[in-house]
């Protein structure tokens, strides 16, 4: 399974951005999908998750009411909307798959990543 990343960009400080998550490979459809981010000099946290059938989405405290997760089982795409962005919210995000399992907020549970998309907030 290869996950590839793509929408990162410049934004102003309030304003949107759209990300994607493209799968391709031995994708399967029947995997939680999630986001993280890492900062510089920080560790990877997480940001979101969607279970397989995208009824249930999980978010950390920092995002709620911001961001929102979706996904396109068809397309083999994960998408994160993202809101109100603030300068803190700049990172690089990576979008990463379950093989298996539930939704989790740990990074080591998930098996595959893509490369990393750049989101960067000015103030």
């Amino acid at each position: 399974v290869q996950l590839q990343a793509y929408g990162g960009g410049l934004v102003q400080a309030g304003g949107s951005l759209r990300l994607s998550c493209a799968a391709s490979g031995r994708t399967f459809s029947s995997s939680v999908r999630g986001w993280f981010r890492q900062a510089p000099e920080k560790e990877r946290e997480f940001v979101a998750a969607i279970s397989w059938t995208g009824g249930f989405t999980y978010y950390a405290d920092f995002v709620k009411g911001r961001f929102t997760i979706s996904r396109d089982n068809a397309k083999n795409t994960m998408y994160l909307q993202m809101n109100s962005l603030e300068p803190e919210d700049t990172a690089v995000y990576y979008c990463a798959a379950r093989s298996r399992g539930s939704a989790s907020m740990a990074p080591m549970e998930y098996d595959y990543w893509g490369q990393g998309t750049q989101v960067t907030v000015s103030s």
